[in-house]
């Protein structure tokens, strides 16, 4: 059975930039690095660079991140002023930003947990919605 999330590797084609995004604005601590790759940590993420061919997806397929609610203005500030683009505006509950990595990788950042999605939908549920038990 499944525990958790071990690690997340993103292709990178230039090292350097993707390193200095993932650290220098999105606030990854450089961990190790090496002639084809990177390993970063934020905690409980493991996050590995990989220099090779990015082929970021073009569907709605994304990598969100959890952000306290007191620094999220602070971060998205520095995401925009990266200048690496936004490729949706939020329209769900909470504060969300989502935004492109220097290759193009698809990203969030929000603001609140699945439990909290869940009791929103209790109030405002998707066309077509059905509960588990």
């Amino acid at each position: 059975m499944i525990s958790g999330i071990n690690h997340i590797t993103f292709s990178v084609k230039c090292l350097n930039i993707s390193l200095q995004f993932y650290s220098d604005v999105l606030g990854f601590k450089p961990e190790v690095r090496w002639d084809k790759g990177a390993y970063l940590s934020s905690p409980g993420i493991w996050l590995c660079l990989s220099l090779g061919q990015a082929k970021p997806s073009r569907d709605y397929s994304h990598l969100a991140f959890s952000v306290n609610e007191g620094q999220f203005d602070h971060l998205k500030q520095q995401i925009v002023a990266a200048g690496y683009g936004i490729w949706q505006d939020n329209s769900s509950e909470g504060d969300s930003l989502y935004f492109l990595d220097p290759d193009g990788h698809k990203l969030e950042i929000h603001c609140g947990d699945l439990q909290q999605r869940l009791d929103s939908l209790k109030h405002n549920p998707y066309k077509g919605l059905t509960w588990y038990e």
